[in-house]
């Protein structure tokens, strides 16, 4: 296979990836945000807004993808989904920030974290792909000439 078709590949991988990376963390936004929304009738509570915050920045990060603002971006929002994820594990047993008893683990939070699951997935392969491509990089540019 020729220099230039690998480079195509990876390229339209890369475009499907950064897709499908925008897609999980957008709905897992949408997820939080339907949480919050659905908790205001008992009143705004400190977990509201937690759901409310993590929806929209979940929603904002569709942005930094999208639009490929580079390795950082992908790495502050895998890092950002981890801790969303380790928190959801850490509320799901009995501790003292949930005042001794595990929070139940219904239908919405398993989706919730299936898209979060996906998101930190296919962003490492994002990383994995960008890392490579950027050692290859002097390669290609000798090859050309």
């Amino acid at each position: 296979m020729k220099q230039k078709d690998k480079q195509t590949n990876v390229h339209s991988t890369l475009y499907y990836l950064l897709i499908a990376a925008a897609i999980t963390t957008g709905m897992a936004g949408i997820l939080h945000l339907r949480l919050f929304f659905t908790g205001l009738d008992r009143g705004i509570s400190d977990i509201g807004i937690f759901f409310l915050v993590s929806g929209v920045l979940q929603l904002f990060w569709v942005i930094p993808v999208i639009r490929r603002w580079g390795r950082p971006w992908y790495y502050f929002g895998l890092g950002g989904t981890i801790v969303l994820v380790v928190i959801w594990g850490m509320t799901r047993v009995p501790n003292p920030i949930t005042h001794g008893r595990a929070l139940p683990i219904n239908s919405m939070s398993i989706v919730t974290e299936l898209f979060e699951f996906a998101f930190i997935t296919i962003t490492a392969i994002i990383i994995i792909i960008s890392n490579e491509r950027s050692k290859r990089a002097p390669e290609i540019k000798q090859d050309v000439k």
